[in-house]
């Protein structure tokens, strides 16, 4: 797992509502080169990596699809179930054999809706990992386009 402590539900969440996550979670596995979703498709559940390693991926015309980031052992894949439209942003692709616990997205939500203090632990957990995304990629494009790079300025 990368530095990102936050994307990990299991230090993000409190117990109690890990616990009832993981009510809903079924187990599910993933050969290398399995898509678990594609660009613009309905965004309709998400998986914690318990092992392997899942490739987030952007279409781009005329080539091969770019991997703007990697996944691996206790990260969310998936996050557009959360918000309207619920449609994938990017795709996803094992890159090795993958262990996950999947999730349904309407479940995840009605629990939300119903129990107001879980869905705010939720939706704390998915923004933190989000932020988290945005500040990784920002540095990547700095790295890629910067003149300088992300260093730090002397």
């Amino acid at each position: 797992m990368n530095d990102s402590v936050t994307s990990s539900m299991v230090r993000a969440l409190p117990a109690p509502h890990r616990q009832q996550l993981m009510d809903l979670a079924r187990e599910v596995s993933f050969e290398p080169g399995a898509r678990l979703f594609e660009e613009g498709g309905r965004a309709d559940r998400f998986w914690i990596v318990r092992t392997g390693t899942v490739a987030l991926d952007m279409r781009v015309p005329g080539r091969r699809a770019a991997v703007i980031e990697t996944l691996g052992h206790n990260q969310l894949v998936g996050w557009s179930w959360l918000f309207a439209p619920h449609s994938w942003h990017l795709g996803a692709e094992a890159t090795s054999p993958v262990r996950a616990y999947v999730f349904d997205a309407a479940d995840v939500r009605a629990l939300c809706g119903s129990d107001p203090a879980f869905g705010m632990a939720l939706a704390q957990w998915v923004g933190d990992v989000l932020a988290h995304r945005l500040r990784s990629a920002r540095t990547r494009l700095l790295d890629l386009y910067a003149p300088y790079g992300s260093g730090s300025l002397l």
